[in-house]
């Protein structure tokens, strides 16, 4: 196993500076970056297999490529609550918080859980690793039954009001990704939306018209009937 010192080195070695402002175009701020895309960081987090106590040791590292890389190394099985709500609330930028949404608390005991504490919270991306984990919880949790998928959809719906960026793009995702799993869920997922159209506020108008459009398409129609 390599150490953190060699790891560092080999990530400097790796860094490419000239996208770090493709970084910052996306909305990927708040931290020292060397400019690493992931097309390179995954092949060598499986270089490096595997290692929780290095994921925690990397995560706490100031370079942004670290902290993927310690998303990467992760054991879901592993992962404490305690670490969930560190790693959390130290989130600057969606792409650690999709990150950890959709590769690791899907894969915990108690991401349900979190998701209805999230929900409510008022930081930008507390709130949106909620939706997040939403998401991987619909697309990866495959043995989740859509009773428990169900339960989403008022959180959704009561968060819909918030008009934060982050916050706002996470809810649709949400919706419509869950409204994409399969027919059931689909036109659940549809009446929802047309519920939140009703609620007086911009950001709920955008979410719901949006999903709208996208969930009652003919090629989400046609794939969910074949």
């Amino acid at each position: 196993m390599k150490t953190i010192k060699e790891i560092l080195d080999d990530l400097y070695e790796l860094a490419d500076p000239k996208y770090i402002s493709q970084m910052e175009y996306f909305g990927i701020r708040g931290a020292k970056a060397l400019g690493i895309k992931n097309a390179v960081l995954k092949p060598y987090a499986k270089e490096i297999g595997k290692s929780h106590m290095m994921a925690i040791d990397l995560w706490n590292q100031p370079i942004h490529e670290c902290k993927h890389l310690a998303i990467l190394l992760a054991e879901p099985r592993l992962l404490t609550e305690e670490v969930a709500e560190k790693w959390t609330s130290e989130c600057y930028s969606w792409d650690l918080v999709d990150g950890i949404g959709m590769k690791i608390l899907p894969r915990t005991a108690f991401a349900f859980n979190k998701v209805k504490e999230w929900s409510k919270r008022e930081p930008e991306f507390e709130k949106r690793m909620a939706f997040a984990t939403m998401v991987g919880l619909t697309l990866k949790g495959a043995k989740q039954p859509d009773e428990d998928i169900i339960q989403f959809f008022p959180i959704i719906e009561r968060e819909a009001w918030d008009n934060r960026n982050f916050v706002k793009k996470a809810v649709n995702w949400a919706l419509r990704q869950i409204g994409k799993r399969n027919l059931n869920l689909n036109a659940q997922a549809i009446e929802v939306a047309e519920r939140i159209k009703l609620q007086d506020s911009k950001a709920a108008r955008w979410i719901a018209s949006d999903a709208l459009r996208e969930l009652k398409s003919t090629k989400v129609q046609e794939r969910l009937r074949g």
